[in-house]
């Protein structure tokens, strides 16, 4: 299973657990593409499973760089170490 995180907006994303990782999805009728991952976190006091980041398919890359960081104090998978 992957943990998935798609970023809609500061602090609008949602979490699911996929078994698959299609590079291109539709979620609430929104268009996401595969942005980041699936990437491993190294082992914590808990065990991560991979994740993987999906945004619009209207986001620039330097547009979704800027949604990660606004959204990396408050979703904490953003903030693990890989």
């Amino acid at each position: 299973m992957f943990v998935v995180i798609l970023l809609m907006g500061q602090n609008r994303y949602a979490r699911e657990r996929w078994e698959q990782l299609p590079e291109v999805v539709e979620y609430e009728g929104l268009g996401f593409t595969l942005r980041a991952g699936p990437r491993q976190p190294q082992a914590t006091t808990q065990v991560w499973e991979p994740v993987a980041i999906y945004a619009p398919h209207a986001l620039t890359e330097d547009e979704f760089k800027e949604i990660y960081e606004l959204n990396r104090h408050h979703i904490v998978e953003l903030s693990l170490e890989y």
